[in-house]
């Protein structure tokens, strides 16, 4: 399994489809909330070019957006 990042806000709801889904699918994952922490909020932003969230990571894949079919396409969830 490849490593798996979010970067989401508390009040984001793509984000909370995001964890569902992988909760759903016992995808493991480090969330960050870029909300309160400034030091992530520019990692993100440094990896992904803007703001929005989430932003998802998965292995060097970078995902923004709650992209289901990408998602699933790259953990090989069918």
């Amino acid at each position: 399994m490849q490593n798996v990042t979010i970067y989401s806000t508390p009040t984001c709801h793509f984000c909370h489809l995001a964890k569902e889904y992988f909760k759903e699918h016992g995808v493991a994952y480090t969330e960050y909330d870029v909300l309160s922490d400034m030091q992530k909020r520019q990692e993100m932003v440094q990896k992904s070019g803007q703001l929005g969230v989430p932003v998802i990571l998965i292995g060097e894949n970078v995902i923004v957006g709650f992209d289901q079919e990408r998602v699933a396409s790259l953990l090989g969830i069918k």
